[in-house]
């Protein structure tokens, strides 16, 4: 067990399961070049050569047919995006190929391609290059859709994604590339579909995605100073999605917050409420409430993008409001920690 980074997680689960499977290999734009994905692909164009570790066209329609083809003819395609909004590029080859190729087939031909899509914010990304998009995948049947908070969810998600014979779509935060975290040095794998409690509370649950944690574990440290206590879920997988946690912690707290890191209308928040609603409404002591992007693209000035996001500020308010308890005054806490580590796309 050593202390690494999410983004040093990340290539060694790449690294090892390549090394373990001659049949994995890696590719996608930029993925062999200099600035090696946010560095995550380092070392693997040198130590597995260009057959396994090759850059690709400005085509992601077409790149993503290449690595359906390539899966149902026995290998294991890693095709990588260094935005999630350019894989919006491939959807046809998504929702009408890729996810449905196994059930056209019966059963026959199995789909073993992971999709790995960066997500998050910095110096004003704008419009175009700001989306998170996980509901959207979490929506299609045949796609398994996992969102790892942590460097050790980083290396076991990836691994069992690759394992896996179905299509999964992998969604990376950049600000959490530099999280650091314990992590087993030999290969291992968190099972697709399971969850975990980052922090055990008793007065309102969180259910949060991705860096949303990071940003609901911070609102726990200031809230906990004033004799509140949250309890923070991570699904880790939206697609398949276990809400056994979420319904056990409910029972505890009866409180839901939802902090999604995504816009709100029509979203992953809205399934979470509605399995809140249909299995455990006995248990609720006040309406649910969800937390996300504002509902308009995502401006580039600054000012306007702090509005865009939501942070643990806006969940400390939220928990307050919710709790008829009086605002919190956060105006000498500290935010936007990893944003200050963030020197530009690559």
């Amino acid at each position: 067990m050593r202390r690494i980074s999410y983004c040093d997680a990340l290539n060694e689960a790449m690294a090892q399961e390549m090394e373990r499977d001659p049949t994995v290999f890696v590719y996608g734009i930029g993925v062999p070049d200099h600035k090696k994905i946010f560095g995550t692909t380092a070392g693997l164009l040198e130590r597995f050569g260009p057959e396994r570790c090759l850059d690709t066209p400005l085509a992601e329609d077409t790149m993503t047919g290449f690595g359906l083809g390539a899966a149902v003819r026995g290998l294991r395609p890693i095709h990588i995006h260094i935005r999630v909004d350019f894989l919006l590029l491939a959807m046809n080859q998504l929702v009408n190929m890729v996810s449905t190729f196994t059930y056209g087939t019966n059963g026959r031909a199995k789909v073993p391609m992971v999709i790995r899509a960066v997500v998050g914010r910095g110096w004003g990304q704008g419009y175009q290059h700001s989306k998170s998009l996980h509901s959207f995948f979490a929506h299609i049947p045949g796609l398994k859709v996992v969102l790892p908070t942590t460097p050790r969810d980083a290396k076991g998600l990836l691994t069992a994604a690759i394992r896996d014979d179905a299509p999964v779509v992998c969604i990376e935060h950049r600000w959490l590339y530099w999280a650091e975290d314990d992590v087993p040095q030999e290969p291992f794998a968190i099972p697709i579909g399971e969850g975990q409690v980052l922090r055990r509370g008793k007065d309102v649950t969180v259910v949060a995605t991705s860096w949303m944690n990071v940003e609901a574990l911070r609102a726990a440290q200031i809230l906990a100073r004033h004799g509140i206590e949250l309890e923070i879920v991570d699904p880790r997988t939206i697609s398949p999605f276990d809400e056994s946690l979420v319904l056990e912690s409910l029972a505890k707290t009866g409180r839901l917050v939802v902090a999604d890191n995504d816009w709100v209308s029509c979203g992953f928040g809205a399934e979470v409420v509605a399995r809140a609603a249909e299995r455990a409404h006995a248990a609720l002591k006040a309406p649910v409430r969800r937390i996300g992007f504002q509902f308009t693209p995502c401006p580039t000035v600054r000012a306007l993008e702090n509005e865009f996001y939501p942070n643990a500020r806006t969940i400390v308010d939220t928990v307050c409001d919710m709790l008829g308890r009086a605002p919190i005054d956060t105006s000498g806490e500290d935010f936007y920690s990893h944003e200050r580590r963030f020197k530009g796309p690559f």
